[in-house]
């Protein structure tokens, strides 16, 4: 199983490497549309020597994850109360599922001209566009969850006497642990599109504004820049809450 497991590791590896070849073996082409690796790398120490809009790099990374966190948080609150609602209470989903199937499919950038009429370009719309986006993959995971549990062991709640309650809190919520956490997942990647898309339409800082400023710019390298700091810290979260998830779900690993 050890050796497996490091065979596992070295594939991965091994994949992160022939995706950078493959970029060296693409950024050759001479009409220079795809930087290389080096020219990647010369612009952002360029970037740490001069800030944009009189913030390092690490400015503009903390402000888009404050407002992705934020966002993504409140959504995390709401959408899987909502979800569980929606997945154990009948009469709360014939009320509301129809109304949010309505809503579901509105993509959350459809939702920027509207939010930043009532609400401003400040920081409070796009937190609120971003949990817009975050929102609807967690509901959906959460209810998903719900409905999926085993109709054997709601059976063998009742056999032995639990309440609803304890129906709930001991059989439905941790069978709907694993598809919460899908949920949660998904809607960090979400997230990051949304808040991005928010950055480039009305912001100073942030990681969307650096790509947007890029692509306006013509600095392709800058935009390559914000294109692997997203990716980065997008798959340092999902590993978080991968790792969180296996605490919570022991029985999951099985």
């Amino acid at each position: 199983m050890k050796n497996k497991n490091i065979w596992l590791n070295l594939l991965s590896v091994l994949s992160v490497v022939l995706l950078i070849l493959a970029w060296c073996a693409v950024s050759m082409n001479p009409d220079g549309m795809i930087p290389t690796p080096f020219a990647v790398w010369e612009r952002f120490l360029l970037l740490l020597d001069k800030p944009i809009s009189g913030a390092n790099i690490g400015i503009h990374i903390v402000d888009s994850l404050r407002r992705v966190f934020m966002g993504w948080l409140a959504a995390t609150l709401v959408g899987v109360l909502f979800g569980l609602m929606l997945g154990w209470n009948r009469t709360f989903s014939a009320v509301c599922k129809p109304v949010f199937e309505m809503i579901r499919p509105i993509p959350a950038i459809a939702w920027i001209p509207l939010i930043t009429i009532w609400l401003g370009v400040g920081e409070t719309s796009k937190i609120v566009i971003v949990f817009i986006g975050a929102v609807m993959p967690i509901v959906v995971n959460t209810y998903t969850g719900v409905s999926m549990v085993p109709e054997l062991n709601i059976n063998v709640g009742k056999i032995f006497g639990a309440n609803s309650r304890q129906m709930f809190l001991k059989i439905v919520l941790p069978s709907s642990l694993p598809a919460i956490f899908a949920g949660l997942k998904t809607a960090v990647g979400v997230a990051w599109t949304v808040v991005l898309a928010a950055e480039m339409i009305s912001a100073k800082t942030g990681l969307g504004y650096i790509v947007n400023l890029g692509s306006n710019s013509a600095d392709i390298a800058l935009v390559v820049i914000g294109i692997i700091v997203i990716a980065v810290i997008g798959a340092l979260l999902s590993a978080v809450l991968t790792r969180v998830e296996r605490w919570l779900c022991p029985w999951k690993e099985e």
